[in-house]
């Protein structure tokens, strides 16, 4: 499966790559993520919990970044076991350009499967692949901007990423 989109970010290049590179803004960003530790050096692990069709699984896996050119590009590779489950590999890579309203971050994703979950065909997988990028980078960009406009959040919540990590 492979599919590509992009979004743009109402904030400035260098801050959407710091994002990225953050294990706190990851986990809240990957759907059914329970822990991310880590850092962008060595890798980051990641404990994820999902539903995929009728198969629920907690895979534990390893994050990678490679191909880093600062505040433009990089790819995040991961691949995780789910016991009985199978297993799951995908990748994105990630690109930003720099625009009048902030950012505009292109990504492309492929994901493979293989276990039960290679079972399910490909139909359910690629709607559930397509659904998890959509999630992360609608996340990501929640985290980034704060909730959308009339959007109510909890106090807590109404800062953006930037915002709640300086502070201000």
């Amino acid at each position: 499966m492979q599919m590509s989109e992009s979004r743009e970010i109402k904030a400035d290049r260098a801050t959407v790559f710091a994002a990225l590179l953050s294990p706190e803004v990851l986990q809240e960003c990957v759907p059914g993520a329970q822990e991310v530790t880590g850092t962008p050096d060595e890798g980051f692990e990641a404990v994820v919990v999902q539903k995929v069709g009728p198969v629920k699984a907690t895979f534990k896996g390893t994050v990678t970044v490679s191909d880093i050119t600062p505040n433009e590009a990089l790819t995040l590779s991961g691949e995780g076991k789910g016991g009985a489950a199978g297993f799951a590999k995908g990748g994105a890579k990630v690109r930003l350009e720099e625009i009048p309203e902030g950012t505009r971050l292109h990504y492309e994703v492929e994901a493979k499967v293989g276990g039960k979950l290679a079972q399910l065909g490909s139909r359910i997988i690629d709607g559930f692949a397509k659904k998890m990028a959509d999630q992360f980078f609608t996340r990501f960009q929640e985290v980034l901007e704060g909730p959308p406009e009339g959007g109510e959040a909890p106090e807590a919540e109404k800062k953006g990423w930037l915002k709640r990590m300086t502070g201000g």
